[in-house]
């Protein structure tokens, strides 16, 4: 009845986890390292696992990078009898209420925003295990030569930036070769591909001072080229190949001038185009820029020649006849040398125009004589010497003054027309030297633009198959 009207129920008792973290958090204290005899290393074991590749900024050499950061050390006072608490050999605790190493990445540039994990893991052996993900923001040098097939190291140096490596030591957690090839929980669909992550531990001094623990990881990865070889290397060679397609345009025509200087404008507004698609740095350019200007210099050379080839093709009447030393190389050697079909009809052409020429003188003086004598020679000839010659008194300026009319005019019409065929034929053979010479430099311009390509693919065959 007493402890029925009087009495008081008991207490339940205390639940085994905040009994065991009062325990522990009682009397710690951390703000100092927690070893009971100050000469023994706290020896700390790290690892990581790339989880994305977030983003690779060129211009200001900065790599964004998503971890699984995993360390654990061993807390000489954090350690309990599992049998005194119901068996209990782990228990979570907050990060900041116990003693934590101080281990950062050398190469940062900004803290990022990082999720935050509050507590760590311990267990009654005193081993705490501190495991969170974090978005590392580091410098790296990038080297970009190579884009779109560039592969890039950049490293992750953990040290503590206090302590010595007496007082703390790095290790791995795991074997360097799990690490290596461990791309598990790598997102795989990005612009980057993860080739492997290599572990190097060293130790580090500053003028003779106290060394340092460091442990650094080499990530290494790879730009997946697709994207950029269909948006950017396929235009700039269609538009080459249209270049080279354009010299089967006939060189005395206007239409190829006009093509070339269209390519040129549409390579032009291209590049506009693609400018802010590639990388920048203030140490290097990529090869494909470089790539873009030579197409750019092979175009403006492809327009240069075509305007050559056109001013020499187009006829003129003041234009001179062609050099004996020009007729030497272009329609004969280089004839041989092109190996030319229709060389043949090149030396045609220079026998009618040697013809045309002598013809001419003959046609003078004939007309001389018709002049003075009235008659052509070949109707006396026709006639067989019928017809009665004048009197030997008669004098030329006797005979009928319509007729010498008529022929003086019937004399300067041959002659003009005369010059005209001999300006025709001047005319005549500059279009063939400029045939011959298209026909050359187109060669010489394809051969150029053919070894340009192969070295080029040959390079980055090469850089991605390293």
């Amino acid at each position: 009845a007493g402890t029925r009207w009087g009495g008081h129920t008991p207490e339940p008792p205390e639940p085994t986890l905040r009994r065991l973290s009062h325990y522990l958090l009682a009397d710690y204290q951390k703000g100092t390292r927690p070893v009971r005899d100050w000469r023994t290393t706290t020896n700390v074991a790290i690892d990581l696992m790339v989880y994305a590749i977030l983003s690779v900024d060129e211009k200001n050499q900065v790599l964004t990078t998503y971890i699984w950061y995993r360390q654990h050390w061993t807390d000489e006072f954090l350690r309990w009898d599992p049998a005194h608490f119901d068996n209990l050999t782990q228990i979570s605790l907050p990060a900041e209420s116990i003693w934590v190493p101080d281990i950062l990445i050398n190469e940062f540039v900004d803290v990022g925003r990082s999720p935050r994990v509050p507590y760590v893991y311990v267990s009654h052996h005193g081993e705490v295990q501190n495991l969170k993900p974090i978005q590392v923001m580091t410098a790296c040098s990038l080297d970009i030569y190579n884009f779109p097939f560039d592969v890039q190291n950049c490293s992750l140096t953990f040290t503590s930036w206090l302590h010595h490596i007496h007082d703390i030591n790095l290790s791995l957690w795991r074997q360097p070769e799990l690490v290596k090839f461990d791309r598990s929980v790598f997102m795989n669909q990005g612009e980057w591909e993860l080739l492997y992550v290599l572990s190097h531990f060293q130790e580090f001094s500053v003028k003779s001072s106290d060394s340092y623990a460091e442990m650094k990881f080499y990530v290494v990865i790879r730009r997946r080229p697709l994207f950029y070889t269909v948006s950017l290397l396929l235009p700039s060679i269609f538009l080459m190949v249209m270049d080279i397609v354009g010299f089967y345009l006939p060189p005395n025509s206007g239409e190829r001038v006009s093509f070339k200087i269209t390519l040129l404008l549409g390579y032009s507004v291209f590049l506009i185009i693609v400018s802010d698609t590639l990388p920048a740095t203030a140490v290097g350019t990529p090869l494909i820029g470089v790539y873009f200007v030579v197409c750019m210099a092979l175009l403006v050379i492809s327009l240069t020649e075509t305007i050559v080839i056109v001013c020499l093709v187009h006829k003129q009447d003041l234009q001179p006849r062609v050099p004996d030393w020009v007729k030497h190389l272009l329609l004969e050697r280089a004839t041989v040398l092109l190996c030319i079909q229709d060389r043949k009809k090149f030396s045609q052409s220079r026998t009618q125009s040697s013809d045309t020429s002598r013809q001419v003188e003959n046609n003078d003086s004939t007309a001389k004589l018709n002049h003075y004598g009235g008659e052509d020679p070949r109707e006396c000839e026709v006639a067989g010497g019928t017809r009665p010659a004048p009197p030997a008194f008669a004098s030329p300026a006797e005979g009928p003054p319509p007729m010498d009319g008529v022929l003086r005019e019937v004399a300067s019409i041959r002659r003009l027309l005369e010059k005209r065929e001999e300006f025709r034929d001047v005319a005549r053979e500059w279009l063939h030297v400029g045939y011959v010479l298209d026909v050359l430099l187109f060669r010489a311009y394809l051969v150029a633009v053919l070894a340009y390509s192969v070295t080029l693919g040959t390079l980055w065959s090469v850089w991605r198959d390293a």
